[in-house]
């Protein structure tokens, strides 16, 4: 690759970071886990421990990225750490699940959102808009995606802000919030149901391996990715934290059981009807950003299993600007299907299992890859090992064993679409499988 093409900065590959995390999750998970949690010390303590357990895994990755730098996130790892076959699973995640279906699920709270302004353009097709003119932008060139990333994160972040500073500051009624951990906090706490909410949250929280993936675009990835992975978890957690307590401290919980639109109700609550109804214009508007950053770094994994495996060579085709044209027209085409088929909440726990199990492998990768290359050059190591590996990694076993038993159908349809990557790698090796990784 041609290193005038590498455009991406540490700047831009913190706000890719940022940008894939804040957004869907965010604005739409608390509506969900108030049905089955009431208490606001254990809400607030999900995203602090999904905020934790992000930088942990952020942490490993950053090792684990500084001495494989290479596209493709888990598919590169994973092929690497235990076996290309491994990898392939990770990367038909990622390709499949992974990216195409957050783009959905962003794709469709944007269409929710907008809704409530525009009520005569339905939800569904106003996501199919969004998804088709984001696509576009993306099918040009690396250094206008760039720009375009850096232009509405930028924007989220100052919303975001100004959004936790006039709910603390400027709601007309609060609500009675105590954030004492008392025996009720703890009574939330060790339930399934409190694991169960950790899905959505680590779901929300799901982003932080966002530079991973686009590694050969930025400019010096050794030290970059790291670095973005780093920062950009930080920023997001102190937002998350403080966001969802100004959405507990204006909107009364009842208001927001069940809604899917909980940035919309909270903003109702703090600006009155007709602001609120510009400020859910304004939340649509900022998921651009992360439907924007998902449909930037998800076609980069697909491409780079196009390079390794002969049967999926016509995903390595690239435009002469560096795009992975062919990559990015498949996520949009099983976007789309998700779109019109799938529902919010079923999509999200079905997306939150799958995504939890290929994280906890590259994360415990971090130690097989330190018994099988002892000698690898590691310009980055993972700060608190191998402590903070391991509480990611037990995290990860509690919550998918939670999902298993509240979610079985979810799980099972996860499992199932592992097994059918598994055959398609089956048939890749047959026709006479790769080049070496």
């Amino acid at each position: 690759m041609n290193n005038t093409i590498k455009k991406l900065t540490l700047f831009t590959a913190i706000n890719f970071v940022i940008a894939n995390m804040v957004g869907t999750g965010v604005f739409t998970s608390l509506g969900f886990q108030v049905l089955d949690i009431t208490n606001i010390s254990a809400i607030l303590l999900l995203w602090v421990v999904g905020g934790i357990m992000a930088l942990f895994g952020a942490l490993a990755y950053g090792e684990l990225g500084a001495a494989m730098p290479r596209s493709g996130g888990e598919y590169n790892f994973l092929s690497r750490i235990y076996h290309p076959s491994i990898g392939f699973l990770g990367g038909w995640v990622s390709a499949t699940i992974g990216f195409a279906a957050p783009v959905a699920l962003a794709s469709m709270a944007f269409g929710e959102y907008f809704n409530r302004v525009v009520p005569e353009l339905s939800p569904m097709l106003a996501a199919v808009i969004i998804l088709a003119i984001i696509t576009a932008v993306h099918s040009w060139d690396v250094k206008g995606s760039g720009q375009f990333q850096n232009v509405f994160t930028v924007a989220k972040i100052a919303f975001v802000v100004i959004f936790i500073v006039a709910g603390l500051f400027f709601a007309p009624e609060t609500q009675p919030v105590s954030l004492s951990f008392g025996a009720a906090t703890w009574d939330n706490v060790f339930t399934p149901a409190f694991f169960v909410c950790l899905v959505y949250v680590s779901y929300a929280y799901s982003g932080w391996n966002a530079s991973a993936y686009f590694v050969n675009d930025l400019k010096n990835p050794v030290k970059q990715l790291p670095k973005s992975l780093l920062l950009g978890t930080i920023v997001v957690t102190a937002l998350y934290v403080l966001l969802n307590f100004v959405f507990l401290l204006v909107a009364p919980i009842p208001d927001m059981a069940g809604q899917l639109e909980v940035g919309f109700v909270a903003a109702n609550h703090i600006f009155g009807t007709d602001v609120g109804r510009i400020m859910s214009i304004a939340i649509s508007l900022l998921l651009v950003s992360s439907i924007s950053s998902m449909v930037f770094a998800g076609p980069r994994v697909t491409q780079v299993m196009g390079e390794d495996f002969k049967l999926l060579g016509f995903l390595a085709k690239k435009t002469k600007r560096n795009i992975p044209i062919t990559a990015l027209m498949l996520q949009f085409a099983i976007s789309f299907v998700l779109i019109v088929t799938a529902s919010f909440d079923e999509l999200i726990t079905y997306t939150g299992f799958i995504l939890n199990i290929f994280t906890f492998l590259t994360v415990l990768g971090v130690y097989v890859h330190r018994i099988r290359f002892p000698k690898a050059d590691r310009p980055v190591k993972t700060w608190g090992y191998p402590v903070t590996p391991f509480i990611f990694i037990a995290f990860n076993i509690a919550i998918g064993a939670f999902l298993v038993m509240e979610r079985p159908v979810e799980s099972a349809i996860g499992l199932a679409t592992i097994a059918v990557g598994g055959i398609l790698y089956f048939f890749s090796q047959k026709s006479n499988k790769t080049k070496t990784i």
